[in-house]
């Protein structure tokens, strides 16, 4: 799997194609993402059944929509137009890569409420 920037002009395709989304909120200046980045992209190999996104939330504001991102990495699960996750995690990919597998284990997971815009018609649609 390819871990996609949101303007990927195979995005759109990624996402109508696959039920669930994993997004990375960030900002270039962290350091801390910066180390994160390159271990999400690894851990999208492991997930071929996501599709996995690097957003800068200084270039692509607009998929917060009104959420504030306090603190990195911030991570969002959505399938199905559902927000599965969204809040901070520890910049240790191994946590990620439990939820990730807790959720796959699970038929029926549960939704959390946010504020975020629908991300997948953001993506779908071309930022």
């Amino acid at each position: 799997m390819t871990l996609y920037l949101p303007n990927h002009p195979e995005l759109p395709a990624a996402v109508a194609s696959h039920e669930k989304i994993v997004v990375c909120f960030c900002a270039e200046w962290c350091d801390t993402c910066g180390i994160y980045r390159e271990n999400f992209a690894q851990l999208s190999e492991s997930f071929p059944e996501a599709v996995f996104v690097w957003a800068d939330i200084e270039e692509y504001p607009s998929l917060l929509g009104d959420e504030d991102v306090e603190n990195f990495p911030t991570i969002l699960i959505e399938q199905r137009n559902q927000v599965l996750f969204f809040g901070t995690m520890l910049p240790h990919i191994n946590q990620l890569e439990r939820l990730l597998q807790t959720f796959g284990d699970t038929s029926d997971p549960d939704t959390v409420t946010s504020d975020l815009p629908n991300i997948r018609e953001q993506l779908l649609n071309g930022l």
